[in-house]
């Protein structure tokens, strides 16, 4: 299964693209053993339309894109459902050993993601009820699916 990251914005500092770089390159080590095809991180420019209505909609149809057809997709949202690190990792499994062949994680832009595109993904996650700085989102993000990976695969970094 190969895992996206899809992001509206881009990084502009090279400290949180390298921590996002570090764990995205230790889950492909990890993973690949594990039927996992690596993690690609793409990112879209914002919307510069005048209203939060607008910029949402034209940056969900701009993810519509990017997004694999037969892809799951998991919205990022402070609202949406939390959950621990190995009921991540289970999730992660789940979908790969049910065949799944795409799975993208979506993290908006400031304005947050569309309403209409985030009913479109089969879960909705929070990385818990604080407001994160895109750059800091992704880094935990990434960090998340490490920390998955190493979990499934019996290795100590995850400890309880």
């Amino acid at each position: 299964m190969k895992l996206h990251i899809l992001c509206v914005g881009r990084l502009k500092e090279e400290a949180e693209r390298a921590i996002v770089e570090r764990y995205r390159q230790r889950f492909q080590q990890i993973g690949a053993p594990l039927g996992f095809g690596g993690v690609g991180v793409t990112e879209l420019t914002e919307s510069n339309a005048r209203s939060a209505p607008e910029r949402k909609a034209f940056e969900a149809a701009e993810l519509r894109k990017k997004i694999p057809t037969d892809a799951r997709i998991v919205a990022l949202d402070e609202g949406g459902k939390a959950v621990g690190s190995a009921a991540f990792a289970e999730m992660l499994a789940k979908l790969r050993d049910d065949g799944a062949r795409h799975l993208c994680f979506v993290v908006g832009g400031p304005d947050g993601l569309d309403q209409a595109f985030a009913a479109e993904a089969f879960l909705t996650l929070s990385l818990g009820r604080l407001t994160l700085p895109h750059g800091l989102a992704r880094a935990i993000l990434a960090e998340q699916l490490y920390r998955a990976a190493s979990i499934l695969a019996g290795h100590p970094y995850h400890r309880t």
